[in-house]
C-alpha cells in the first residue's frame, strides 16, 4: 500500500502530469484484442522498462494475453531471468536519480491514475505519446503538447521520426491588446521507421497494454458481471411466478 501511494504521488509530478489544456484524442480500445496487447507488451518491454518499472505486474500474468513462458523469455525478459518476477526497470535506481534528479515512477497504474474530466487515462497517454516535437530550447531537445516543458525525452522518436510544432500569432481572447501562440499543427522534418498511421496504431496498442496492466482481471470482472446479471434476471422470473402462485388462493 505504501508503494502504491508513493507511485500515485510521483506520477503526476514526474512523468505524465498534464501541464496545459491541449485537447485529448480518443484512444482506441484494443483491450479485447490479444494480438494488439502482445504488441503493446513488446513495445513496453523494449522502450519503457529501460527506465520505468511496473512492480505490480508479473511477467507470468501475460499468459492472460496469450503468451507462453518461452515467448515471454525470448521477447520480454531483459531485467530478470524468471518469468514469475515482477517487471522491474533495467536502469539502476541510483543512476536514474543521478541522471534525472528523481527515479522514474512505476507505471503499473498510470492509465488509471491519469483519468480526469478532460478524458480517460488512456486518452491522455495516447495523446501524450503522439504529440512530441523537436524543441532546441529544452535540455533533452524535445517538448510535448500534452505536457509542456516535459522532462522525459521522446524515446519513440525513431519510430515516429522528428517533427516540429507550428504556431501562429493570434489575439488573446481575454485581452485583445496581447497576442498568444496558437498551435496549428505539426510538420514532419525527418521520417521515422513507421508511417504516421502505423505509429498511431502502435501507440494505441501500447496504451491498451497499459490499461490492461492497471487491472489485469478487468475482462474477467466484466464476464463475471454479465453472468451475475443473467442469473438475477432468470431468478427474478422464477421469483415472480412463485409469488403469483403463492398468492393466487389467498384473498
Amino acid at each position: 500500500m505504501k508503494k502504491l501511494i508513493a507511485v500515485l504521488a510521483l506520477v503526476p509530478s514526474l512523468v505524465l502530469a498534464s501541464g496545459g489544456e491541449f485537447p485529448l484524442d480518443k484512444a482506441p480500445d484494443l483491450t479485447n484484442d490479444k494480438a494488439a496487447l502482445q504488441s503493446g507488451a513488446k513495445l513496453f518491454a523494449n522502450y519503457c522498462l529501460n527506465c520505468h518499472s511496473a512492480e505490480s505486474m508479473r511477467y507470468n500474468r501475460l499468459h492472460d494475453i496469450g503468451l507462453n513462458d518461452e515467448q515471454i523469455k525470448q521477447n520480454l525478459l531483459f531485467a530478470t531471468d524468471k518469468v514469475g518476477d515482477t517487471m522491474t526497470a533495467a536502469i539502476d535506481p541510483k543512476d536514474a536519480k543521478k541522471w534525472f534528479g528523481a527515479a522514474p515512477p512505476d507505471l503499473s497504474v498510470i492509465a488509471r491514475s491519469r483519468a480526469s474530466g478532460a478524458g480517460s487515462g488512456a486518452d491522455y497517454i495516447y495523446t501524450y505519446l503522439r504529440t512530441y516535437y523537436k524543441d532546441p530550447s529544452r535540455p533533452t531537445g524535445w517538448n510535448n503538447m500534452a505536457f509542456p516543458n516535459v522532462g522525459m525525452p521522446h524515446v519513440l522518436w525513431q519510430l515516429q521520426g522528428e517533427r516540429v510544432a507550428k504556431f501562429e500569432e493570434v489575439k488573446d481572447p481575454h485581452d485583445e491588446s496581447k497576442t498568444i501562440h496558437k498551435f496549428v499543427g505539426f510538420e514532419q522534418v525527418k521520417p521515422g521507421t513507421m508511417a504516421p498511421a502505423e505509429y498511431d496504431r502502435a501507440i494505441a496498442e501500447l496504451t491498451s497494454f497499459l490499461v490492461y496492466m492497471g487491472e489485469p482481471a478487468r475482462q474477467d470482472r466484466f464476464r463475471l458481471g454479465v453472468i451475475v446479471l443473467l442469473f438475477f434476471g432468470v431468478f427474478t422470473i422464477f421469483a415472480w411466478r412463485l409469488n403469483a402462485a403463492y398468492w393466487k388462493d389467498i384473498k
